[in-house]
């Protein structure tokens, strides 16, 4: 449904000369910069499928999402949405993709949210039952009761990205972009909208590529990855499978005997070998290592005999903590070729 091939783009910035007479010279003859915001990145979205992409600030996230929108058109490499060029016939894209940009509004400013609505049911030759089906599902979920009266301009960021996610979705599209979709939302109204994607994923098929720097969007829609960072692909795959490739997990012990802490903490040290074990309390030990080694077994197992366990605690990593490592490790390559 998603396809981007070798996708690169490519901005020439123009390089500012410090000081005054810098300034008038660049009135003459500018430098300019090349700045690859993507750097051959490929992936693909299969049908109904829904799929975070992930990177840091400047990884060419947004780039992405609007070379997929038709917005941006490619350096080099090509992308196809639903089988079609999205600059090939922009009409019959528009029809096929719902999309969301949490910093731009595709609503009209000085019109009320209902009546962008009804704009938008006559420019996708939607019938009136398939209108009102959707304006009573949206009202349901992202309860625009309220705000549906009031011109777009006087609403807050997080009352107009209800109204933004409602019109990306109002004309049934087959593919749905978000780029920061829940951003100025509060935790209630962020998980209305992670309710209302995954229930037309369910009931419609829609295929949805996300990017999103809050965590709780992703684990709550997404069910695969794609990472990119300097403009490439570094990961692609399920988030389950990401999630298994923590670079370390935690193992809090709490105990009773009279050994010392300290005592105990360089016996499991030595025990297991490649991990740190620090006193996390009175009767507390914590370990922290390799998955393959900082397991709760492994270290009921060194312990067996010593003390009486009287509480262990093994909390699974987060996706947070595994993108930050993902990130650092594919940063140190590029540190170093600079």
């Amino acid at each position: 449904m998603i396809e981007a091939h070798e996708l690169t783009k490519v901005f020439k910035v123009r390089k500012m000369r410090p000081g005054l007479w810098g300034a008038v010279r660049g009135l003459v003859s500018a430098d300019v910069e090349e700045v690859r915001a993507l750097d051959g990145v490929s992936f693909s979205v299969p049908a109904g499928e829904r799929t975070a992409y992930l990177g840091v600030n400047g990884a060419g996230k947004s780039t992405t999402i609007k070379s997929l929108a038709g917005v941006l058109t490619p350096t080099s490499g090509h992308c196809r949405v639903a089988g079609r060029d999205p600059r090939a016939d922009r009409y019959a894209h528009a029809r096929t993709i719902g999309v969301v940009f949490g910093h731009r509004t595709q609503l009209w400013w000085d019109l009320p949210v209902e009546e962008s609505f009804r704009i938008l049911a006559r420019l996708h030759d939607m019938s009136k039952e398939d209108a009102a089906l959707n304006r009573k599902l949206f009202d349901e979920v992202l309860d625009l009761g309220e705000i549906a009266h009031r011109p777009v301009r006087t609403l807050s960021l997080g009352q107009r990205m209800r109204a933004e996610v409602a019109a990306a979705l109002f004309h049934n599209p087959r593919v749905l972009l978000l780029d920061e979709p829940t951003i100025g939302l509060d935790l209630l109204l962020k998980e209305a909208v992670h309710e209302l994607v995954n229930r037309v994923v369910a009931d419609r098929g829609t295929t949805v590529l996300l990017t999103s720097h809050d965590v709780a969007d992703i684990t709550a829609i997404c069910e695969r990855v794609v990472v990119v960072d300097s403009g490439r692909d570094v990961y692609t795959g399920d988030l389950d499978d990401l999630l298994r490739q923590a670079p370390t997990r935690t193992v809090r012990l709490d105990y009773s005997a009279e050994i010392s802490p300290e005592s105990l903490a360089s016996h499991v040290q030595q025990d297991i070998g490649a991990v740190q074990v620090e006193v996390a309390g009175r009767r507390r030990v914590k370990v922290e290592g390799p998955p393959d080694l900082a397991t709760p077994q492994r270290v009921l197992d060194s312990v067996s005999g010593l003390v009486t366990v009287t509480d262990l605690v093994a909390p699974e990593p987060t996706l947070g903590e595994v993108l930050r490592a993902l990130y650092v490790r594919t940063a140190e390559p590029a540190r170093g070729a600079r």
